[in-house]
């Protein structure tokens, strides 16, 4: 095995224990290394060689900036693998957990602003010195980009539900939607994560870290908000989400120039959290209805509900047909 001989290489030695971590939504296959001195490091085997580059590119440009990405600690990218830091078996997600079920406390609304304010740094501080062309495709937020990510919701949720629809209304939607949310952008250089979620957070003695950005593009701030505050096995409660949009947005006040007032900053997050949620049914669609694996079927049900409440608050009402569709939906 490839990861092991690389191993090997690297600390002189092969590890005395390898535990295989389940696989998520990806095809990567991470390997838990532990040593003889029992400290472990993640192998990580992927054959998508352009995403294992990228992923490396953006861990040490990240730790550059002083934000707390893996370290990379051996890589063969003929083989397809690397060697990073270990951040340990806890994700923020799994922090929680106590919260989901009972309510979340003062402790897990101190993690996840922590969480959310880090985001701004990750965006805005990520992005300097970032050499875009070494992200892979597409590199830009664009309308196109926009469009793959609402066929996705067509193809893999839409067409898999009982909803019939009018392909060229909901089309006219679709190609309106793209590009008032590209408009967005604004010329910026910000760094987009795309899957900036709870599961995506890793905690070390408390502490927030980085993993997954290897889809990372350069796009408008909203889209990673929308995505951490609408995860859907989150059931983050709707006044817990308003603090914390509000937690970054003086963050990112603090840090750019730029940033929109409270009231330009909400009326497009809500677009993006319609948008973002849209995206995520066909991301549960593929790994859920199709793959049938059972976290994502799990998450339609909440989802659905998510988006039910964005269409009660008028984050769909400039799409009419669109709105009608995924009401239908819920």
């Amino acid at each position: 095995m490839k990861l092991l001989e690389l191993y090997e290489k690297t600390f002189g030695t092969r590890p005395v224990q390898q535990e295989n971590l389940a696989k998520a939504g990806s095809n990567r296959q991470y390997v838990r290394l532990t040593a003889a001195d029992g400290t472990t490091t993640l192998g990580v085997v992927t054959p998508d060689t352009d995403e294992s580059q990228c992923f490396v590119y953006l861990a040490r440009h990240f730790r550059s900036r002083g934000l707390p990405a893996p370290e990379i600690l051996a890589t063969d990218e003929n083989a397809g693998c690397y060697i990073q830091e270990d951040f340990g078996k806890e994700a923020l997600y799994d922090a929680l957990g106590k919260g989901r079920a009972e309510g979340y406390g003062d402790s897990d609304k101190a993690l996840l602003e922590k969480t959310i304010r880090l985001l701004a740094h990750v965006q805005v501080e990520g992005a300097v010195g970032l050499d875009w062309k070494r992200l892979t495709t597409p590199r830009h937020f664009s309308q196109r980009a926009a469009k793959f990510d609402l066929n996705y919701f067509k193809y893999m949720f839409l067409r898999t539900s009982d909803v019939p629809f009018d392909e060229e209304r909901l089309e006219d939607d679709m190609q309106q939607m793209a590009a008032e949310l590209a408009a967005m952008d604004e010329g910026h250089d910000t760094f987009l994560y795309r899957d900036f979620q709870a599961r995506n957070v890793m905690l070390r003695d408390g502490e927030p870290c980085l993993i997954d950005f290897q889809g990372g593009q350069r796009g408008p701030v909203y889209y990673d908000v929308a995505s951490f505050l609408m995860q859907a096995s989150a059931h983050y409660p709707e006044t817990l989400r308003k603090e914390l949009a509000a937690c970054y947005l003086e963050e990112l006040q603090g840090l750019v120039d730029w940033a929109p007032d409270e009231e330009v900053f909400c009326e497009r997050l809500r677009t993006f959290m319609f948008f973002r949620t849209l995206q995520v049914l066909g991301a549960y669609g593929l790994r859920g209805r199709f793959e049938r694996k059972q976290y994502f079927l799990d998450s339609i049900p909440p989802a659905l509900e998510n988006l039910r409440t964005l269409i009660e608050k008028g984050a769909a009402k400039r799409y009419k047909y669109l709105e009608e569709i995924a009401m239908r939906l819920t």
